[in-house]
C-alpha cells in the first residue's frame, strides 16, 4: 500500500517535531513545514538531526499566514512528494499583552498565523482530499481557546476560532471520506516552556490535577490516532488534553 503523505505546519517546533515522528512511525511520508523567517539553515539542521534518529522527514518552506505562500508550499509538496492525505495545522505564535496595551500589529500577526493559516493551507488541499475520497485534517488549538487567558485576547480568539472552522468544515466533507478534528493541549513541556522561570512553571503545574506538564509526544500520539484510517468515524470533534486543568 502506498504511504500516505502528511504535512505538519510548524513541524520543526517542539510539538510539531513529535507529531512528525509519530506519523512517520505509523508509516506516513512526512513533510515538516517551516517558516522561522525563512531560516532554511535551521530547518536543514533539524532535518539532519531527524535523520540521525532514523526519521526521514522532508522540510519545505512556507509562510502559512500568507495565502500565496501557503499555496506555494502545497504546490511544492505535491510536486516533490505527492498529494497530501493528512494535514496537521500546527503552526502558531504568541504575542502576549493585555488588550489595553495590544497594538494592531500584534493582534493581526497572531490572528493571521494561528487562524488565517488554517484557511490558507486547508483551502489548498480540501478539494484533492474530496476527489480521492480520503483526508485527515487535524488542527491544534489550545486550552486557552476554551477557557481564555489573561493577556491573550489575540491568541485565545484565534484558537477559539478553530472550533467553528472545524465543525463547519466537518459537516461539508463528512460524506467524502474526509474527517476534520481539533486538538486542544494544555501546558506542554516544550523547550520554550521549560525556559520559563521555575517559579512560573510551579504555579502552572499547581493548577493541573495530574500534577505535571504534558510531554510533547502525548499530544503527538493523539494526533496520530486521529490520522489513522480506522478513525474515520471521528469528525467535527475537539479533544482536550490538559491533565484535567479545564473540564467542560
Amino acid at each position: 500500500m502506498k504511504a500516505k503523505v502528511a504535512l505538519v505546519t510548524g513541524g520543526t517546533g517542539g510539538i510539531g517535531t513529535e507529531i512528525c515522528k509519530a506519523l512517520y512511525k505509523r508509516g506516513a511520508r512526512v513533510v515538516a513545514g517551516y517558516n522561522g523567517g525563512g531560516n532554511s539553515a535551521a530547518a536543514l539542521a533539524w532535518q539532519a538531526k531527524m535523520r540521525e534518529l532514523d526519521f526521514n522527514i522532508e522540510v519545505f518552506y512556507g509562510d502559512v499566514s500568507n495565502f500565496e505562500s501557503a499555496a506555494g508550499l502545497i504546490e511544492a509538496v505535491e510536486k516533490n512528494v505527492g498529494p497530501i492525505d493528512i494535514l496537521v495545522n500546527n503552526a502558531g505564535i504568541t504575542r502576549d499583552t493585555t488588550l489595553k496595551k495590544m497594538d494592531l500589529i500584534n493582534w493581526d500577526m497572531v490572528l493571521r498565523t494561528n487562524l488565517d493559516s488554517i484557511f490558507n493551507v486547508t483551502r489548498q488541499v480540501i478539494q484533492g482530499m474530496m476527489d480521492r475520497g480520503f483526508g485527515r485534517i487535524i488542527s491544534i488549538s489550545s486550552i486557552n481557546g476554551q477557557k481564555g487567558q489573561f493577556g491573550q485576547t489575540n491568541y485565545a480568539a484565534a484558537k477559539a476560532g478553530i472550533y467553528g472552522f472545524t465543525k463547519s468544515l466537518a459537516l461539508e466533507v463528512a460524506n467524502k471520506g474526509v474527517t476534520v478534528n481539533a486538538v486542544s493541549p494544555g501546558y506542554v513541556a516544550t523547550e520554550m516552556v521549560k525556559q520559563m522561570p521555575e517559579k512560573v512553571i510551579e504555579q502552572i503545574v499547581a493548577q493541573i490535577p495530574v500534577g505535571r506538564l504534558a510531554n510533547p509526544d502525548e499530544i503527538a500520539r493523539l494526533v496520530a490516532f486521529l490520522a489513522e484510517d480506522a478513525s474515520g468515524f471521528i469528525t467535527g470533534s475537539n479533544f482536550a488534553i490538559n491533565g484535567g486543568q479545564h473540564m467542560y
